[in-house]
């Protein structure tokens, strides 16, 4: 087939001759001088080619076309550095060529075309796309129209677009509505309208498959929609993490050439019942108590996250608990050996053989490697009992602008396991040490007080003195003291998942002055007695339970991006900048 597309002639940029080259995987012009000598070659991989109109076409920031017989643009991407960032931003590069005649112009359209359709099967043509107006700044909807918009329209993919007017909208419409013939879901927001996607696409996967969401030891089907994330919220941890900038031209670009990351997603369960799914952050301690603060601060803006984890370091507060874990194999990779999940990870790609397996009993043997959940391999499972300042769980490193290495640095995208991180009661400066440690390069988990586990799935309960004073105040938080009342919110959970669970957060949201009652939960830097019990953050939502227990699903979801890129794949770009300078100058 490469053969087949082949085709080489003299084209020109400005005023100077290029000699172009189209071998099917890569589109390359070397500009040849008055006697006939090859200066620099551009090269562009097939596959990160946007798209190629006729005439010369501008996109962005207005599309205009200057209609000429003897032209055609090719559009592609361009990478830059992002600065503070890790990772790479993204940008529309342009150019425009000039050929001898209509007939070689068409020609090259032709060929340019059917490589992108040879050499990029995966890329999406109809998609769902959901627009939080609320999130971040308000500005979801300038946002896809001003910058996604036109390049969507650029590459021939038409989306289905649906403006939010109320929270679980999305999730409500992805588990009703009829989606056939659609290759993917795009999210116009944060890291809540992502997870609002996230419930939506895994309750509807297995429902389809007729599998019991609440049953921890059931493998959950993968789902066959790819998710994009166009950052537009408050909060844009996974669009972080996944593709390592905050960028919607970038995302957009990722989606459009059909970008594929497989991304772990974790369950969490209480008293049989499915409460909710994480990929980033399960918190308990401090992670918890900062939520439950902000909560109260939401005037405040984005500002209340550090406001309100100001006020909970001063607070000053351990809880005493049970963590147990089921360890990963440490033989795989470990989360104090130093590496970085970065695109194209060799302990990920390993571990999608080692967690879909090519055998006709593939799924046999996943039920029984997760059989281990049951309480017939107890001896399996590792016991702590302590006072702690933080428990959490993250499935990826959980970076953000202002912890750039995250949670875990060497925590894995898509290798089946989590980190478990447990920071012991310490003293008050070495707990700000551990977290100032987030802000920089050093090693927070060097600490004598902090322990880091790679694990398959872990538990956490009260101790046995702590239980019933704990229902007491986490019925306080949640309004609900009566412990019949407790019970059957429990059973309503377990008989409908997730999806009972969302609507009855969206419920508490619609009741403010009623959550105001709750505060007795954070009762300030003067209360003479501190909480017994703290709540679970569970991506940036409450959850009212204390005991719960987790497991991670290995790739179960695929989100359109390709993992964190290093500085290393700007090389080939960096004369394509050069080569735009050059013809601007010569316009």
């Amino acid at each position: 087939m490469e053969t087949d597309l082949r085709l080489e002639s003299s084209l020109w940029i400005g005023n100077k001759r290029y000699r172009a080259v189209l071998t099917g995987w890569h589109f390359n012009w070397t500009e040849v001088d008055k006697k006939n000598r090859n200066k620099k070659t551009i090269s562009v991989p097939v596959a990160e080619v946007v798209g190629v109109e006729e005439g010369r076409v501008e996109i962005l920031p207005h599309k205009s076309v200057e209609d000429s017989d003897k032209d055609f643009t090719v559009c592609y991407v361009k990478r830059s550095s992002s600065g503070g960032s890790y990772g790479l931003l993204w940008r529309l590069g342009r150019t425009q060529f000039s050929c001898p005649s209509r007939v070689l112009r068409d020609q090259w359209i032709k060929h340019l075309r059917t490589a992108l359709k040879t050499h990029s099967p995966l890329r999406p043509h109809r998609l769902l796309v959901f627009i939080n107006p609320f999130g971040g700044k308000r500005k979801g909807r300038q946002i896809y129209h001003s910058l996604v918009a036109p390049l969507f329209e650029l590459a021939g993919i038409s989306a289905h677009v649906t403006v939010t007017d109320r929270a679980n909208q999305a999730r409500d419409y992805l588990l009703k509505k009829d989606l056939t013939g659609f290759d993917g879901v795009v999210c116009v927001g944060g890291d809540g309208m992502f997870s609002e996607i996230l419930h939506g696409l895994i309750g509807r996967t297995q429902q389809e498959a007729g599998l019991c969401e609440n049953d921890p030891s059931v493998t959950l089907q993968p789902c066959p929609l790819h998710i994009g994330i166009i950052p537009a919220g408050s909060t844009d941890c996974v669009c972080y993490a996944t593709v390592g900038v905050i960028d919607p031209v970038t995302s957009a670009l990722h989606i459009i050439i059909g970008d594929s990351q497989p991304l772990d997603v974790c369950s969490v369960h209480h008293a049989s019942a499915l409460v909710r799914y994480s990929v980033s952050l399960l918190g308990y301690g401090f992670y918890g108590d900062v939520l439950a603060e902000s909560e109260k601060h939401r005037w405040m803006g984005p500002l209340r996250y550090d406001y309100s984890g100001t006020m909970m370091y001063l607070s000053n507060r351990s809880y005493a608990g049970i963590v147990q874990y089921l360890p990963a194999d440490p033989l795989l990779s470990s989360p104090r050996d130093k590496t970085r999940c970065l695109s194209g990870c060799s302990v990920c790609s390993r571990s999608t053989e080692r967690l879909f397996p090519h055998s006709a009993d593939s799924a046999s043997m996943c039920s029984s490697h997760f059989s281990q959940l049951s309480c017939d391999s107890e001896d399996e499972w590792v016991s702590i009992k302590g006072q702690f300042r933080c428990v959490s769980l993250t499935c990826m490193s959980s970076s953000c602008p202002k912890s750039p290495l995250g949670l875990s640095p060497s925590a894995h995208l898509a290798d089946g396991t989590g980190d478990l991180i447990v920071v012991w009661d310490t003293h008050p400066l070495g707990f700000l040490k551990f977290l100032y440690r987030h802000t920089n390069t050093q090693d927070q988990f060097d600490l004598p007080f902090v322990e880091v586990h790679r694990v398959k799935a872990f538990r956490f309960f009260l101790p046995s003195d702590k239980e019933e004073e704990g229902y007491e105040e986490i019925g306080s938080l949640s309004g609900t003291v009566d412990k019949e009342e407790r019970v059957c919110s429990v059973e309503t959970v377990s008989r409908t998942g997730s999806q009972q669970y969302l609507v009855d957060r969206e419920v508490q949201r619609e009741k403010p002055n009623e959550q105001k009652t709750a505060s007795s939960f954070l009762c300030g830097l003067c209360c003479s007695k501190a909480p017994a019990v703290s709540v679970w953050n569970c991506d940036g939502e409450i959850l009212p339970f204390t005991d719960i227990l987790c497991r991670v699903h290995g790739q179960l979801v695929r989100l359109y991006a390709r993992g964190i890129e290093d500085g290393a794949a700007m090389h080939d770009f960096s004369e394509t900048e050069k080569s735009e300078r050059s013809r601007i100058l010569h316009k």
